[in-house]
């Protein structure tokens, strides 16, 4: 839905909430007119029913009012006697609209001083749920949300098991997106596998201001802006169209940020035609070809363990004289030169075409590719058939225009273009496993509206890797994502706190005890 189809259906739910409350407005000592009046209705309505004004911006927040609104239902009946169980059922299963029974044809009476304080401990425990539910929904959706890491696409950096919070704030929170969604879960209800979301109607982008702008070599958390996969791992073919805010998490390291013009060389990045530096806590992974002597005794699963091979490997040819190593670090690959019967260790790197390579130029490659100007909101450019395959999916899919190319020319919203100005930043991300890691490479740019977040700290970490032997590692807990240096754990000065706070706790309640 556009801005101007939110405000006729704000307006038609005004109408609606006035003609079906304003003989109770005047039965609680208001004017009739109060019931009508957009948002100013809303304020009169929380002093009627003995809550506080805040409830009045929490009918607004996306989500959350979808707990807030059969909640004022309740609260509305009950603060004119209807609090009996059928009233209530009624007032919910009605959409509220059990009210207008209510307002036109019971004879009912404003109950001015009614204890807002729920008479049974049922009602207090669901209370007690609902304010718990619309807490833990605004920290995650406007704070801080958690985030398991998947795939090891960011191997050495963040590891396969990691358990991290995101930062909603510091590149600005998104509001969401998908109107009418399950709280506090992403795409599917847990225990039944159900879609948790409808997909109309939509909300309009809107992203509050943040306190940073996303840099070159951030880790970034974002919406996978190609995902149509209708469930992970189904082999079905089924696929979906998804809103933006429902698409798959993905986390990857920026490479690329508005205006700039990036270049892969040899698996190398380039920025502005100079290599991009990685931090110290990036450890690029590329894959290798290992050729060793076949009569040299080598155990390559103590070896590959020893230098932090995770992506294991195979054989390249029938010979079996020649490994292809899927990940390996540089140091890795130096440690592995030294071990005796290795013969040689070299980095892979892709030379042909790839067919499935974003823009589908047939001479890029993961390891080859661009120079590509990364689009910037406001920035204009030439639009003909040779620039038209690196920007079609932002002009028609991203930013919603229709796009036709009629022989020579390229038609947008029916109106013949040279030219394409940008309503919107990207991105372009990218895994440090450079090898296994499906990302800008393949799909092209993120758009400012799939960010979520960014990473700031890992509060569990448990590794899944060997022979079905589960543990938790314990040098990651609590450590920060990002920062200069070496991670370092805060685990033990978290544990030395919470010493702290059960013995203060301990001491303060036995000297109550003693001066009772």
């Amino acid at each position: 839905m556009t801005l101007f189809q939110w405000f006729i259906f704000f307006l038609a739910v005004q109408i609606i909430h006035g003609l079906g409350t304003w003989k109770l407005y005047e039965k609680a000592g208001r004017k009739r007119w109060e019931a009508f009046v957009p948002v100013y209705n809303s304020i009169v309505l929380m002093k009627i029913i003995g809550r506080s004004t805040l409830w009045t911006l929490l009918l607004f927040i996306p989500v959350i009012n979808l707990i807030m609104f059969p909640v004022v239902w309740v609260e509305t009946l009950r603060s004119f006697g209807k609090k009996s169980s059928a009233d209530t059922w009624l007032g919910i299963f009605t959409f509220g609209f059990y009210i207008y029974y209510i307002n036109y044809t019971q004879d009912v009476k404003y109950i001015s001083d009614r204890s807002i304080v729920a008479a049974t401990k049922t009602g207090d425990t669901i209370s007690s749920i609902l304010f718990a539910v619309v807490v833990a929904t605004l920290v995650h959706t406007y704070v801080m949300q958690p985030f398991t890491i998947p795939t090891a696409s960011l191997e050495k950096s963040l590891l396969i098991g990691d358990f991290l919070f995101v930062s909603k704030f510091h590149y600005g929170a998104r509001t969401p997106m998908t109107a009418v969604a399950a709280p506090m879960v992403h795409d599917t209800l847990p225990v039944i596998k159900k879609k948790s979301y409808l997909s109309w109607p939509q909300i309009p982008y809107f992203r509050f201001p943040g306190f940073q702008n996303i840099k070159k070599n951030d880790i970034v958390v974002f919406n996978w802006p190609a995902d149509t996969v209708y469930k992970f791992f189904d082999t079905s073919g089924r696929s979906i169209v998804k809103p933006i805010d429902k698409k798959s998490n993905y986390v990857k390291r920026c490479q690329g940020t508005p205006g700039d013009s990036l270049q892969i060389k040899n698996g190398v990045v380039f920025i502005n035609g100079k290599e991009l530096i990685l931090p110290e806590r990036a450890k690029p992974q590329y894959s290798y070809y290992v050729t060793y002597d076949m009569n040299t005794p080598i155990d390559f699963e103590y070896v590959l363990q020893d230098i932090g091979s995770t992506d294991g490997g195979g054989f390249k040819n029938e010979t079996r004289d020649t490994l292809i190593l899927r990940a390996l670090t540089t140091e890795a690959a130096s440690r592995l030169k030294n071990i005796t019967g290795i013969k040689s260790v070299s980095r892979i790197v892709s030379k042909e075409g790839e067919s499935n390579i974003f823009s589908h130029n047939p001479d890029w490659n993961a390891d080859n590719l661009g120079p590509i100007y990364i689009p910037e909101a406001g920035k204009t450019v030439a639009l003909n058939l040779n620039s038209l395959p690196y920007y079609k999916r932002i002009i028609s899919v991203y930013e919603k225009h229709d796009l036709k190319v009629v022989g020579n020319d390229i038609y947008i919203d029916n109106k013949k273009v040279t030219s394409y100005t940008f309503q919107q930043n990207y991105y372009w991300m990218m895994g440090d496993n450079r090898h296994n890691s499906e990302d800008s490479r393949y799909w092209g740019y993120v758009p400012e509206d799939h960010i979520v977040g960014k990473p700031v700290f890992i509060w569990l970490s448990w590794d899944t890797h060997g022979k079905g032997i589960h543990k938790i590692r314990w040098e990651r807990l609590f450590t920060t994502v990002s920062g200069d240096g070496q991670p370092e754990s805060y685990f033990k000065y978290f544990l030395g706190l919470v010493a702290l706070y059960v013995l203060s706790d301990y001491f303060w309640k036995k000297r109550k005890n003693a001066k009772a």
